[in-house]
């Protein structure tokens, strides 16, 4: 899970538009991205993915634009 700040009053067009820029490149570092929700009044944006690494994540989001601000390795689930 990574979680991006400061993208205060995002719309839903413009999630998409960043959602769609990490899957056309995701597959280069072995990354899929699941789900990506928003609070547009607090500007805070949370994105689900299944990656080799949190470098990874980070290095795609990078690439498409966005760097996230938090990464955090959820390594175990039921």
């Amino acid at each position: 899970m990574d979680v991006h700040h400061g993208m205060k009053d995002i719309t839903s067009d413009q999630l998409m538009q960043a959602h769609q820029a990490d899957l056309a490149i995701e597959k280069e570092e072995g990354v899929h991205f699941e789900k990506a929700w928003t609070d547009p009044a607090s500007g805070t944006v949370y994105c689900l993915s299944e990656a080799p690494s949190a470098e990874a994540v980070q290095r795609i989001h990078a690439r498409a634009g966005h760097r996230a601000d938090e990464v955090h390795p959820v390594p175990l689930a039921t």
